[in-house]
């Protein structure tokens, strides 16, 4: 089932317009350091979205930072160009990890982004950060980005467990450069490419079905009617249904998947003042 949430349309709208909104008073800002793309989001102290810059990275792995210097000028030069069309100073900045990474690998995120030029104020998980965007405060947040699959169980707006499994977008992208006989980035750009979604998928869709496995063993002693996924694996047309099927609970994906967990770090940052 796919919901529409105005406030991701807008956001996704300032990133791909470069453009920004008008603001007065503090900011807060959120860093994401995915394991296909770094997100940056800035929003004001209601929650709404002021700006934003994505970029294309490969320095992060499965929740673990395998090109500190890499990570830190991407992020650095997405905060240059977000304070460049801000005309403020960006100093702090929350950011987040998935879900059951060691501690080493939570101080070497936060690193990247501290030598990227911010203090960082907090550090929370991935799908805690997304439900904050979905507004809900019971069921389980699935996070699907590149490298590994977070998950998070709520209730009465409590986060009461959480588990990550290293399977991820990037698992799909291995597939189907062997079922092609094509290169990783050649691979990368088919699976990207919406007008080749319905040869893509059915290749892609064990993986996808391996993840709803992966979410459901989790899920077995919870009491769940309903499930989130969020994060740029899960733009699929049919990955949701494909969920819903295995896991036999009602799944819900958003708009502009991408851009849940990122916006949600930001919403749950300390304000930047300006």
């Amino acid at each position: 089932m796919l919901i529409n949430k105005d406030v991701l349309s807008e956001f996704a709208g300032l990133i791909e317009e470069n453009k920004c909104s008008s603001f007065s008073g503090p900011l807060k800002v959120g860093v994401d350091l995915g394991t296909a793309n770094i997100v940056i989001a800035v929003a004001d102290q209601e929650n709404r979205p002021v700006a934003g810059a994505t970029a294309v990275s490969r320095a992060v792995k499965d929740g673990i930072v395998v090109d500190f210097v890499g990570a830190m000028q991407t992020v650095r030069r997405l905060k240059a160009q977000l304070e460049e069309l801000l005309e403020v100073s960006l100093e702090r900045a929350a950011t987040a990890v998935p879900p059951g990474i060691i501690e080493g690998n939570v101080r070497c995120i936060s690193n990247v982004v501290e030598g990227a030029g911010f203090e960082v104020t907090n550090v929370m998980d991935e799908p805690t950060a997304a439900a904050s965007v979905l507004g809900i405060t019971d069921g389980a947040v699935v996070d699907v980005g590149g490298g590994t699959t977070g998950i998070s169980i709520l209730k009465d707006g409590q986060v009461i467990f959480t588990a990550d499994e290293p399977t991820g977008g990037t698992h799909m992208t291995l597939v189907l450069a062997g079922y092609y006989g094509i290169s990783i980035e050649e691979a990368e750009n088919l699976k990207k490419d919406p007008a080749k979604e319905p040869d893509v998928f059915p290749v892609i869709k064990p993986v996808v079905q391996k993840m709803a496995a992966i979410v459901k063993s989790f899920l077995k002693n919870f009491d769940v009617d309903r499930v989130y996924v969020v994060g740029g694996a899960s733009c699929f047309t049919e990955f949701d249904s494909v969920f819903e099927k295995e896991l036999g609970i009602t799944t819900v994906k958003t708009n502009d998947a991408l851009l849940v967990t990122p916006l949600g770090i930001a919403w749950n940052a300390r304000m930047d003042p300006v």
